[in-house]
C-alpha cells in the first residue's frame, strides 16, 4: 500500500498552488494511493530485457529524394490570383502604409 496522507496531498495542493478543500483532500488521497499502487505493479513486471517503448508499433520516418521537379510558369501561378502586378501577387498593405 502507498504512503498518500491527507497531509502530502495538502502539501501537493500548497506546492501546486491549488486551494483544496477536505473533502477534495480526502477524495484526492485515495485517488493517488490507488495510482501510485498501480504504478508500483507496472514496475514490478517490468524488467530491462523489455525495451521502453513509446509506440506499439514501431515507426519510422519516410523520406523522398530532395529534387527540383516541374516547375509552373509565372503565369500560371498568378492566372487565378486576385490581383497581380510586375508578376507579383498584389495583396492590400497590412501595416497602413505601402513599402
Amino acid at each position: 500500500m502507498s504512503e498518500i496522507s491527507p497531509d502530502l496531498v495538502r502539501h501537493l495542493g500548497v506546492l501546486a498552488r491549488i486551494q483544496l478543500s477536505d473533502e477534495e483532500v480526502e477524495r484526492l488521497t485515495g485517488q493517488l494511493a490507488v495510482i501510485v499502487d498501480n504504478i508500483a505493479k507496472v514496475s514490478e513486471v517490468a524488467s530491462a530485457d523489455v525495451p521502453a517503448t513509446s509506440h506499439p508499433i514501431p515507426l519510422e520516418n519516410v523520406y523522398r529524394p530532395d529534387a527540383v521537379g516541374e516547375m509552373l510558369t509565372v503565369e500560371q501561378v498568378l492566372q487565378n490570383a486576385p490581383d497581380s502586378a510586375d508578376g507579383r501577387f498584389r495583396v492590400t498593405a497590412i501595416l497602413g502604409e505601402e513599402q
